[in-house]
């Protein structure tokens, strides 16, 4: 009997383990945001804004739009990039007796 007990805690500590996990993720998530938005702030401001002014200007403003639009884009495209790379390599690993 003490079998379903053990089994009953490990089942526990797996659950505790993957709402560690997600947080973690979430955690991971946020900070990338963050990242992003202060890669984006300071490199199309430096590109679009030469003189900086109380106020932006259309073409400034545009500037930034497109600026935004691409970096974004790109930043997609990377990610998405390395999150495959990933996936793949972890599943030859799998495939070969790994993880």
């Amino acid at each position: 009997m003490s079998d379903y007990g053990n089994y009953g805690s490990s089942g526990s500590m797996e659950a505790k383990k993957q709402q560690v996990m997600d947080q973690v993720r979430s955690e991971l998530a946020l900070a990338n945001a963050q990242e992003l938005i202060n890669k984006i702030n300071e490199k199309c401001f430096a590109k679009c804004v030469p003189k900086p002014g109380a106020k932006l200007d259309s073409s400034e403003q545009a500037c930034i739009s497109k600026c935004m639009d691409r970096y974004m884009e790109a930043w997609n495209i990377v990610s998405r990039t390395y999150i495959n790379r990933v996936q793949r390599e972890s599943q030859n690993m799998g495939g070969a007796g790994g993880l």
